[in-house]
Parts: structure tokens; C-alpha cells; sequence
């Protein structure tokens, strides 16, 4: 990561070209191959991660999503070097991080879910100067950078103030503003939002977007808040069983469906038999009834709409408004990892 105003992104979209062209002409920052974790041996063994492989462009944002035990927690610590894969290696800017560790530890770096990650009784700014000089970087020659970044974070007025005086959340950005003083050419974020209140939250979010594209920075973002890897990833790897099962864009992931789905009300109550028909010639969500009409939801393939009005005409029903539902990330979520122990396995994006 660079202070370079250089850098900075002017169209979103840029990024999420780097992040699902394979063509691209900038080399990976991040290439894992063939990487797996084995605890214990013969029967007993248990496999954590099994044969990952995949690589991350300069500049943009992936998400890493996955059920608990789904194996994200030893990538992420295998990405860093905290923990020795099995097989295969991880290389960051070239370097293999597993065979030089201190040439690894300056060029990746992390907030850690559940970790204390800055000094609290340091202040503010005397956490972000001593992480920098952690990468061998001159704080006196960064100063403006930094002051940037407090500034970013919103924690300018708070850089004399010490860490243990501030609220969960300033902590947060404490701890994200020290990581990206790093400056690092990978940096992970795991659940950087865990724990905070929904205005916290949102606030971090915003922030993070901004410093994202103000400096191009490749992240690596594992959250079970799917607004957030929604809001700020480029691309998304879904992981399951200690493997990925999905691995794209996510403006691709979001077309997983091949069906639209809509939001119906109509008029008056559904009588049963004509709800017992729309679920059996449509894939249609509970019926909700409120007041003096009903509301459901119904998943139908390209024109298929129009037949679907033409049922509830049929039966007499008056519609009173319909609604184009936007797929979001959850849903594509339970599609892929629920698709895996189907019988009938769903078309998953994969790069």
C-alpha cells in the first residue's frame, strides 16, 4: 500500500475488473496454491483446509465467507504465517511467506477478530508510529500519511488521547488505522465490525470504503455481516468444508439466481386452495396477511410474471402492487452452501 495520491481509484468499477479479469496485466499480490491444513494423523485426522487455490490482484477487496468451521479462520492465519499449512505455500508480493516469515510479516499485515490489537495505555497517535516502525518505516517521515488516516477514521480529535479511554468502536479504528500505517501490500480484516452498534458499524463501513479506494488498497475481509462484504468487496470466495465453492465477482455471485423474484399484495385474504396452486405452479414464500390485504413473495423465470398474474386474475384476486426483490449476498450464500448437500446441485459461479 502506497500514500500516493496516484493511486487513488476514479471508478469502482476498476476494481472489480482487476478482481475477476484473469487477463489483467498487474500480477498477483496474493497467490495461494494447493493449500491444506491436517490435524492429526491416519483415521483421526481431520482436514481443515483442503487444496486452496487462488490469487488476488493489487487494489482490490475479497471477501472470504463460510458457515463456522467452515475453515476461514486457518486460511487467515496460514495467510499471515501464524500457522503451518500442511501443503502448499503462500506468497505475498513474491515472497513465500511460510519460508521467510520476517519478510512475510512486513508485507501482510491484520486486525485480528477478538484480539486486543493496539497498546491501550499508548495514545492514540503513539500506537499508529510504532506499528509503522514495525515495517521499518520512519514514523517522522510518514507523519502527514498518518495524519491522514487519523483523519479518515475520524480519530483526529482523539490522537492524544489514550486507547483505553476511547469507545469499542474508536478502538476499532484505532486498531485498523495502526494496520494500514503498516502499509503493507496485503491487508486482512476479520469481522472489523463484530461487536460494534449499528451506527458504529455503518460509520466503520463508510470509512473503510473511503481509505479502500483512496489508496488501492488489497484487502482480505472475512465477515458474517454480508452488508458488509456486500458494500465493500470487489469479489467474494465462499468457503465450505475447508473449500471454496464459490469464487466470483459479486455483481456475478448476486445473478446466481436464474429466477427474479417479486413481492406481491394483493387484495382481501387468499383462499387456501388458491395458495395451495401458486405453490405448487410456483416457488412461492410464506403468505403474510396483514389488515385488509396479503403479501407474498414468488421466485418465476424470465416472462413467467405474467403468468402468474394471470393465475391470481383467474381466481379472482385483485393485485395491488408488485415489487422487483433485489437478490442480496445472504440469499446467494445459503443458494451455494445449501446446493452442495442437494440433490440437485446448483450452477455456481466459479472464477
Amino acid at each position: 500500500m502506497t500514500a500516493d495520491s496516484g493511486s487513488l481509484h476514479d471508478e469502482e468499477t476498476d476494481r472489480e475488473t482487476a478482481a475477476t479479469d484473469p487477463t489483467t496485466d498487474d500480477e498477483s499480490v496474493l497467490s495461494v496454491r494447493n493449500l491444506e491444513k491436517r490435524y492429526g494423523r491416519g483415521d483421526d485426522a481431520v482436514e481443515a483446509v483442503t487444496d486452496l487455490t487462488f490469487d488476488v490482484e493489487p487494489g482490490t477487496v475479497v471477501g472470504l465467507l463460510g458457515p463456522n468451521g467452515a475453515g476461514k479462520t486457518t486460511t487467515i492465519k496460514m495467510l499471515l504465517g501464524l500457522i503451518i499449512p500442511t501443503a502448499g505455500s503462500v506468497e505475498v508480493a513474491g515472497i513465500d511467506v511460510h519460508e521467510n516469515l520476517s519478510q512475510g510479516y512486513n508485507s501482510i499485515s491484520a486486525v485480528l477478530e477478538g484480539a486486543r490489537n493496539v497498546y491501550w495505555r499508548l495514545t492514540v497517535k503513539q500506537n499508529v508510529r510504532f506499528f509503522a516502525s514495525l515495517s521499518g518505516i520512519d514514523p517522522n517521515d510518514r507523519a502527514s500519511y498518518h495524519t491522514e488516516l487519523l483523519d479518515l477514521f475520524d480519530l483526529t480529535e482523539k490522537a492524544d488521547t489514550a486507547v483505553r479511554e476511547l469507545s469499542r468502536g474508536q478502538k476499532q479504528k484505532v486498531s485498523l488505522a495502526c494496520t494500514f500505517a503498516r502499509e503493507t501490500d496485503v491487508v486482512v480484516l476479520d469481522e472489523p465490525t463484530l461487536g460494534l452498534d449499528v451506527e458504529s458499524g455503518l460509520n466503520l463501513r463508510q470509512e473503510l470504503n473511503r481509505i479502500v479506494d483512496e489508496y488501492g488498497t488489497t484487502v482480505i475481509l472475512s465477515s458474517h455481516d454480508m452488508d458488509v462484504i456486500e458494500d465493500l468487496c470487489d469479489r467474494v470466495i465462499i468457503m465450505e468444508d475447508g473449500e471454496i465453492v464459490a469464487d466470483d465477482s459479486v455483481s456475478n455471485l448476486l445473478g446466481v439466481f436464474n429466477q427474479q423474484c417479486y413481492e406481491i399484495t394483493v387484495d382481501g385474504d387468499l383462499q387456501e386452495a388458491t395458495r395451495r396452486r401458486l405453490r405448487t405452479e410456483y416457488e412461492v414464500e410464506e403468505f403474510d396477511g396483514q389488515y385488509e390485504s396479503t403479501r407474498f413473495r414468488a421466485r418465476v423465470a424470465d416472462d413467467g410474471i405474467y403468468n402468474l398474474m394471470q393465475s391470481l386474475q383467474s381466481a379472482g384476486v385483485t393485485v395491488d402492487t408488485i415489487e422487483t426483490v433485489r437478490p442480496d449476498l445472504e440469499e446467494v450464500f445459503l443458494e451455494v452452501t445449501n446446493a452442495r448437500h442437494a440433490t440437485r446441485p446448483a450452477e455456481v459461479p466459479t472464477r
